[in-house]
């Protein structure tokens, strides 16, 4: 469950840093950002980020005491 919790800031901090990054027309390397037009809307994304966003807000949550 924590895992599908830890989805939704590595979704933010994806969002986030790939629009910054994506906005000055830089690919981030092995971050592999790409540009997406989804009926008009202009999106940047990462799956590379939001895999390791994900990853690191799991371990935060797991490693967290209750």
């Amino acid at each position: 469950m924590q895992f599908f919790k830890a989805m939704i800031p590595g979704a933010i901090l994806t969002f986030v840093v790939s629009m910054l990054m994506g906005k000055g027309h830089s690919t981030g390397g092995w971050l592999q950002i790409q540009h997406y037009v989804i009926q008009d809307h202009q999106l940047y994304w990462s799956w590379v980020l939001f895999a390791i966003g994900t990853g690191l807000a799991w371990m935060i949550m797991i490693i967290t005491p209750k």
